[in-house]
Formats: C-alpha cells, sequence, structure tokens
C-alpha cells in the first residue's frame, strides 16, 4: 500500500539552537525535543529523569475521598470486598494489583473476571451475585463501569456499594455508584486525563496511602511492573504520569518484576524489555487467558506468590496463545475471503459478521482488516440468540466511539475509545446499522486519510547516527503515543548488494545500507511487510527511506539497526 510521508513541523532555529546549547548535545535531539514542547534545562530534566515525586495527587480526582471514605469503611468493618475487572490485559493487571495491595491487611478479599462469552464486557450480574454469595458489601470495578447503570441498580438492591476505576469515555449519566472514579468525566478536574484502567486504580492505591500516612512511594513501587504492562497493552499515551510509571515500571520489569510477569521472560531470549516487547511479547499471551479460557487464569498468573507456580501457569496460557494464533489466522483468512469480489470504493467502514467466529479473536481481526484496507473496520459475531457483537477498530483520523455513539438508538451498548471501541446490537439491526455507519464514515474520511501517512520527525543524514547520537536518543525512550519513536528520513542511500526478501512468502525486507555521504559504513536494516519493494534497492539503485533506529540482540550480540517504515526512488516528494 502506498504511503504519504509528511514533515512535521519543524521548530525555529533559535529553539533548536538555545536548547542544543544548554543541553550541550546534538541539533537533530535538540530539535526531538522542542517538538515534544520541551524547551528549558528543567523540562529536559524532568523528562529525562521521572520522579515518582511528580506523580500528581490523586485526591484532584473526583470522588476519589469518597472511594477512599468507602474503602476504609469496610476496612475497618471487617467486609468482604470484591475486586472486579475486565478480562483484558488492562484489567487483570488491575485486579492482580488491587487484591495483592488489599490482602495484606485484610483477608477477606475475592477476585472476580468476568466470562468472555457468557457475561461479555463490564459489570454483570452473575459477578454481582457471585459477590452477594460470598458477602462481598463492597465491589471496586476496575477497566468496567462507567457505563454499567442497570448493573449497578441491581448491586444497589442486594445490599452492595460499588467504586468505579474506569478510564473509558462515560455517557451524559453517570452510574450511582458510590464513587466513580475516571479523569474522562467531564467534571473531573484531575489535570491528567489518558491513565490506563490498572492506572486509576493505582491512584486509588496511592490515595488510601496517603490518607493513612504510609510511603506512598514504596507501596507503589510494588505495584509498577503491572502498570507498565497496563500501559504498554492499552496503547495509552505515554507522556505525563503515564511516562512517570512506564518508565519506573519497566525498570521493576527488568530487575525485579513479579513472578507472573518474570515467568513470560523465559518466552525470549530478550535481556532487556521496553515497551514494544510488553505489546509483542507479554501483552498477547495474558490477553490469550481471557480470550480462550477465563480471564482468571491471568489474575492467578499474575498474584501467584513463587515462580514455580508461576511458570506452570505462564506455560498454559502460552498454550493457549498459540490456540489464539491459529483462530485468529483462520478468522482472518475466512474474514478476508468474504469480502473477495466486494468492491471497497464505497465501503469507507469495512464490516463483516460471521455467527461462529470466536468472540475472543474479533479485535484481533478487526486491526489487521485496518492494516490491509486502511478504513475503520467492525468484526461481528453471533453472543446470544437475537443479539450480534463486534470489535470495532479504526484508522487514524476517524473517532469510531463517536460514530457507534451516532447509532445508539439501534446499539444494546457500546463503550472504549476513539480508535478501539465495542458493541453490541440485535441481530435484526445488521443491516441498518452498517448502512448508517458507513454513510457517517463517508461523511468524515477525507480521500487523503484514506493513504496511510508517515509522519518524519527530521530528515538527517547517516553520519548523524554516531554512537553518541544513539546514546542520547535511547534516553528518549519509553516510546509510545505521544512520544513516539523518532522516525527519521535520509536520501542517498544505496544497498550493499546483498539485499533480499524474506520471511515465509518473501514479505519483508533484508539489507545492508550505505550512504553516499558515509559509504564506508554500512547498518543493517529490517523493512517489515516492505518485500514487494525489493526492485528499488537492486541494481545499485538510489533510494531514499524513513525509519526508527533501534538496538537489535541476536546470538547475545547488540547493534544498531535501522527499521525501515518505507522506502522510494530517489527523488520522491516529501509533503
Amino acid at each position: 500500500m502506498t504511503k504519504r510521508w509528511r514533515l512535521k513541523p519543524q521548530p525555529t532555529d533559535e529553539e533548536v539552537n538555545g536548547l542544543a546549547s544548554t543541553l550541550r548535545i546534538d541539533r537533530v535531539l535538540a530539535k526531538l525535543l522542542v517538538q515534544r514542547n520541551i524547551k528549558t534545562y528543567d523540562q529536559a530534566r524532568t523528562f529525562f529523569h521521572p520522579e515518582l515525586n511528580d506523580l500528581h495527587d490523586p485526591f484532584l480526582m473526583k470522588d476519589m475521598d469518597k472511594a477512599v471514605s468507602r474503602v476504609q469503611q469496610a476496612l475497618d468493618n471487617g467486609e468482604g470486598i470484591l475486586v472486579y475487572g475486565d478480562y483484558d490485559v488492562d484489567g487483570t493487571t488491575a485486579v492482580a494489583m488491587m487484591y495483592s495491595f488489599l490482602k495484606k491487611f485484610h483477608p477477606k478479599v475475592r477476585t472476580y473476571i468476568p466470562d468472555r462469552n457468557n457475561e461479555g464486557y463490564g459489570v454483570s450480574r452473575k459477578g454481582i451475585d457471585y459477590a452477594q454469595n460470598n458477602k462481598c458489601s463492597l465491589i471496586i470495578a476496575l477497566d468496567c463501569g462507567i457505563k454499567a447503570d442497570k448493573e449497578i441498580d441491581y448491586a444497589a438492591s442486594k445490599g452492595i456499594d460499588i467504586i468505579i476505576c474506569d478510564h473509558h469515555r462515560p455517557s451524559d449519566k453517570l452510574p450511582g455508584a458510590v464513587a466513580v472514579l475516571d479523569p474522562k468525566r467531564p467534571d473531573c478536574r484531575y489535570p491528567f486525563k489518558e491513565l490506563s484502567g490498572c492506572g486509576v486504580g493505582l491512584k486509588l492505591i496511592q490515595a488510601v496511602c496517603k490518607s493513612k500516612g504510609w510511603d506512598e512511594k514504596a507501596v507503589l513501587a510494588e505495584y509498577l511492573d503491572l502498570a507498565a504492562v497496563s500501559i504498554g497493552a492499552d496503547i495509552v499515551p505515554i507522556v505525563d504520569e503515564n511516562r512517570i510509571l512506564a518508565y519506573y515500571g519497566l525498570k521493576k520489569l527488568n530487575s525485579n518484576p513479579c513472578p507472573g510477569i518474570k515467568a513470560f521472560t523465559i518466552f525470549s531470549k530478550k535481556r532487556f524489555f521496553n515497551i514494544s516487547d510488553v505489546i509483542f511479547i507479554i501483552a498477547p499471551r495474558i490477553n490469550a487467558a481471557g480470550r480462550i479460557n477465563q480471564g482468571m487464569h491471568a489474575v492467578e498468573l499474575l498474584t501467584a506468590k513463587n515462580d514455580v507456580v508461576a511458570k506452570e501457569i505462564a506455560l498454559e496460557i502460552d498454550n493457549l496463545n498459540g490456540e489464539r494464533k491459529e483462530l485468529d489466522a483462520q478468522t482472518t483468512e475466512e474474514a478476508l475471503e468474504m469480502l473477495k469480489g466486494q468492491t471497497l470504493d464505497d465501503n469507507f467502514c469495512i464490516i463483516v459478521y460471521n455467527p461462529s467466529w470466536h468472540k475472543g479473536v474479533i479485535g484481533i481481526v478487526a486491526s489487521r482488516l485496518v492494516e490491509q484496507f486502511y478504513r475503520p473496520a467492525m468484526v461481528f459475531t453471533q453472543t446470544d440468540e437475537d443479539l450480534i457483537s463486534a470489535s470495532a477498530r479504526s484508522m487514524h483520523g476517524f473517532d469510531i466511539y463517536n460514530a457507534i455513539e451516532e447509532c445508539q438508538d439501534i446499539t444494546e451498548q457500546f463503550g472504549g475509545h476513539k480508535y478501539a471501541a465495542g458493541l453490541t446490537i440485535k441481530k435484526e439491526n445488521f443491516e441498518s446499522f452498517k448502512k448508517r455507519i458507513n454513510e457517517i464514515a463517508k461523511k468524515a474520511i477525507l480521500p487523503e486519510m484514506r493513504t496511510p501517512e508517515v509522519e518524519v520527525d527530521a530528515e538527517i543524514s547517516m553520519s548523524d547516527i554516531t554512537p553518541r547520537f544513539f546514546k542520547t536518543l535511547k534516553k528518549f525512550a519509553p516510546f509510545g503515543p505521544g512520544n513516539n519513536s523518532p522516525v527519521f528520513m535520509v536520501r542517498g542511500l544505496k544497498d550493499n548488494g546483498w539485499g533480499k526478501a524474506v520471511g515465509k512468502e518473501n514479505q519483508h525486507l533484508k539489507l545492508t545500507v550505505l550512504s553516499a555521504d558515509n559509504p564506508s559504513r554500512t547498518y543493517d536494516a529490517i523493512g517489515f511487510n516492505l518485500g514487494k519493494k525489493i526492485d528499488m534497492i537492486r541494481d545499485g539503485k538510489t533510494f531514499m527511506a524513513v525509519f526508527t533506529i533501534e538496538e537489535n540482540e541476536y546470538q547475545g550480540r547488540t547493534n544498531v539497526q535501522i527499521r525501515l517504515k518505507d522506502i522510494k526512488p530517489e527523488g520522491d516528494t516529501l509533503e
């Protein structure tokens, strides 16, 4: 698929030169910092050396005082507490964290993760009945609950209070819980809106510690690896508090992780895990428990007390991940087959439905359809006799949540974020829903939005990539939304003659690049899904590339590697 390259707005020479002089760093690095709105020495110090002391006061969050008061009441009265959460990584890490914290000083704590197939997303009546049957009069709902109006009323009828710790967009009317912690609620003045669900739970723990006069940093430090995993898996912006939590969470993950996280490192020979490793190695395995079996399996892993137990559970979950991969591949193939022969010119949102598809993989399949066709996608499956549910994913610039919200008169329930959401509708409404969503997408998606775009931070020469440059560049991590790994563009590149297409279907491009300004220095490069562009590098052709710079570990050796995002013939245009 053709990609459009766009150079980000460039800061002024005055800003760049001033910061480069102050920090004694390369101008390219100074430019990257200014682009991230880091323009002073103090801002740079905060960016490169985050401090847990810079976490915001948890009591700035609306209803935090009510939540802490209700937790304290439960502790004082010896009430049973049910820690309830979503079945994905964010939810299960949050449940494991909250359970581990409360269990230290309160014996009557239980956990509950709803069954994806039988109960679906969010607070369920079955879960509330479980709380009642186990004498739990307080439920702490993590990464869910913000739209559970009826369920919270049902819990109240049973004499059960609920504290909501969520980060999804609320409806106009908030549920009648004893406390609703969600930085996205309109009346919440909390200074950072992009916490993960686990992050909101962590703020409740911080607030409890603060109210008791405990050492907040010492308590929070124990759970930072779980917080980092939730941040990576849920693709929340890694800025502000999330940068602090991810920074220290990765430090813990790489030095002294909980046994459950540690067990997953056996599936990789990497010596150091970054956010990308969390996303591609750890998160899929934790998610597999909730996708294929039970999310409680993941909680059991993340609360395991020793390495032996954790390793046993991790191996079981890894087998589930293997099943997930097979289901994912099969379902993706079936969805693509369904789309064959269809004209996509007028389908601004791809919507497919098969009653037999496994609910645990439809979100992954939707993401794959977005990657392939670069337009929003919804993948539906049967969930009840007359109900069908979908996972929805979107491309840059189109708010899938808002689109679904415009159709809420024919949806039974929905929730999520700008680029990822879930919904349930009556089967009889499928065609009308499909038509309306497509009309909404057609109005909103401009022609230029249908071409994938690579945002380029800076145009450089290969001679700029010195050991000192790369050493400083690594300190920009952890990378993620809001602080993506910088993308560079270089002109005048050549392959050393050994470049080739690799992979089962020759879908990837592996080469060694050199440039006219420094022909004696070569760099290993890999371009995933760029195998079809092999002719651009053959016969000594000169080309231009956009890429990120990373470290690659292979057989115990580490070297700098260029990860290509795209290549074009020399002389092509840049917007």
